[in-house]
């Protein structure tokens, strides 16, 4: 991608996450601790309906893109299996039970928040397709305008209940998600109109979606166990713990999502940037300096989290005192994942993706193992514990096995700095009596000892960034 391309993509999650980082705070004010953390039980079970129903099918789209005319064919080859098996999933449970998934996601025996989910379940599938098409074309702008407006909507309607007579409680929280999601839904339908419409009366593909499939299959389980590892804290705290703590847990995973700009902006452009480069025949020794540069970038984002995470205390209502302390360790599951994706490409490449799948369960079992034992003891720091310490194991794992299937890179400074990340986060969770000015100083003092490991970074940074300041105060007016 062209640095055009990339900012146009880059625009919709920083916006994105301005327009959430004021959103988040204003529903922790408005909605009881026990609502915010139903609310993102949802968000749980539609990360679980795409990522089964997709039945990888989803990433085999990413990976045959570039390599198929028949782009139409292509995308209905894709998308209709799980679409169809989803449906009647959802029409076989109201069948039996038309309040079951309010009752088994929020505690609450209601067919309408059923409905509800049900919709937002359906959207959530539809949105994934349709945003891929955005991705492969490189559309940055229209991708970005789709993730602003519908977090925009949801803030405008979240507003609107402290300015008009409606109940702050639960049936209104999960409207207003529900609304933004179907936003999000007919935006991306807008925009790719002339790619589905014509889908709709394609026919599928046969041997191709046998050779997607196989491609595809080994990806459910491994989709599956993704999908355990960032839900497992969720659905530990649920069984094991209260609503009102998995608010809170919810709360800080949710502001880390904010901090974690770079990881989103760089997982959407990256799979199909280096699929390119390997179709095209590049030299992907390039990939080890993304990399190092990548590496610094995270050290530096969590360092600069750390020392700033007391500003939370100020946005947050007293309740909420304890997201200053997990801000960090619920960052480590975005950003590393984001990392585990350039360490891990020759997985891809070598299309090898058995071994995703064999990282995500083993990654999964210790999360499931570090849940059990932790949460009942620390509550949501013990999810945050546990859930850091699975996505650093997760990014070990994937790392070597690209390194076995592919070709080996250089480990020992990723290794190094990502341990020393673990265990600050760590203890960053459980010492939550040790003042935050104390903890701002031992950020900012890992900060200037990871200054010394990067220093070549820092210093091309220095020089790119002084030659574009030079270049803009010699141009023109």
């Amino acid at each position: 991608m062209t640095p055009k391309k990339i900012a146009a993509f880059s625009l919709g999650p920083i916006l994105g996450a301005a327009l959430s980082f004021v959103a988040l705070p204003a529903t922790t004010w408005i909605f009881s601790t026990a609502d915010v953390g139903r609310i993102s039980m949802m968000q749980v079970a539609a990360n679980f309906c795409t990522l089964l129903y997709s039945l990888g099918l989803d990433q085999a789209y990413v990976r045959e893109y570039h390599e198929t005319k028949d782009k139409p064919v292509l995308l209905k080859t894709a998308s209709a299996p799980g679409a169809a098996l989803l449906l009647l999933c959802i029409a076989a449970l109201f069948i039996y039970k038309p309040t079951i998934l309010s009752s088994a996601l929020f505690s609450i025996d209601s067919s309408t928040i059923g409905i509800l989910a049900a919709v937002f379940l359906s959207a959530s599938y539809i949105s994934r397709f349709l945003s891929l098409i955005l991705r492969m074309q490189e559309r940055g702008l229209a991708y970005s305008a789709s993730q602003v407006l519908p977090k925009l909507v949801f803030l405008l309607i979240i507003l609107s209940y402290v300015l008009f007579p409606v109940d702050h409680d639960f049936m209104a929280l999960i409207t207003a998600q529900v609304v933004s999601t179907l936003t999000i839904m007919v935006l991306f339908a807008w925009n790719t109109r002339k790619e589905w419409l014509p889908a709709l009366n394609a026919t599928i593909d046969k041997e191709k979606l046998s050779s997607m499939a196989r491609f595809g299959m080994p990806l459910i389980l491994g989709s599956i166990a993704s999908w355990g590892l960032v839900a497992a804290d969720r659905l530990f705290l649920r069984g094991l713990s209260t609503f009102e703590e998995l608010g809170i847990y919810s709360v800080a995973a949710s502001i880390a999502a904010g901090f974690s700009i770079f990881s989103g902006i760089f997982s959407t452009i990256w799979a199909p940037t280096v699929y390119k480069w390997s179709a095209d025949g590049a030299d992907l020794k390039k990939i080890e300096s993304i990399i190092e540069y990548m590496l610094a970038a995270i050290f530096f984002i969590f360092v600069l989290a750390g020392s700033l995470s007391w500003l939370l205390e100020y946005l947050l209502p007293s309740k909420y005192f304890q997201v200053q302390y997990l801000i960090t360790a619920c960052m480590v599951s975005p950003l590393l994942y984001a990392l585990s994706e350039v360490t891990a490409s020759g997985i891809g490449i070598a299309r090898k993706t058995s071994y995703s799948m064999a990282a995500s369960l083993i990654a999964v079992l210790v999360n499931v193992l570090g849940n059990y034992l932790l949460i009942p003891h620390y509550g949501a720091a013990g999810a945050a514990i546990s859930t850091a310490f699975a996505f650093w194991l997760f990014l070990i794992c994937r790392t070597e096995f690209s390194c076995l299937v592919w070709q080996a890179i250089p480990r020992a400074k990723l290794y190094g700095i990502s341990t020393a990340i673990l265990a600050l986060v760590i203890c960053m969770s459980l010492f939550q009596h040790i003042q935050r000015s104390t903890w701002a100083v031992i950020w900012l003092s890992a900060g200037i000892i990871g200054a010394f490991f990067f220093k070549q970074v820092l210093a091309t940074a220095y020089r790119l960034a002084s030659s574009s300041l030079s270049n803009l105060i010699r141009s023109p007016a």
